[in-house]
This record gives C-alpha cells, structure tokens and sequence, in this order.
C-alpha cells in the first residue's frame, strides 16, 4: 500500500503570487476548506511544501 497524504487549503490565495495559485490548482484544491488525497512522492512534496503556508497537511498510511 502506498503512502499518501490528505491537503486542505485552509488559507485563501489571495494575495499570492501567481506561481503559487497555479501550484494550488495544480494539486486540485479549489475552494477553502477543500480536500485531496495525494501521494507521497518529490514531486507532490515540493508542491506542497511551496504552499506550506496556506495548507494544512495529514499523513495517512
């Protein structure tokens, strides 16, 4: 079973650099408070960690 993870967009985009916004619609996230599951891979997580400061992030195993 492969790791994954589950991110929340908890802050909104506004005010954020347009680099940023396309990264939040690149992990699906379309409203506050809207979740996805994704996996545990580099690639994911240097999204993440790019939008560190407007997600909230659970790992699930």
């Amino acid at each position: 079973m492969a790791k994954t993870f589950v991110v929340t967009l908890v802050k909104s985009p506004i005010g954020c650099t347009q680099s940023q916004r396309r990264t939040i619609e690149a992990l699906g996230l379309k409203k506050r408070h809207h979740s996805v599951t994704l996996a545990d891979n580099p690639a994911n997580r240097g999204q993440v960690m790019k939008i560190q400061h407007l997600v909230d992030v659970q790992v699930q195993r």
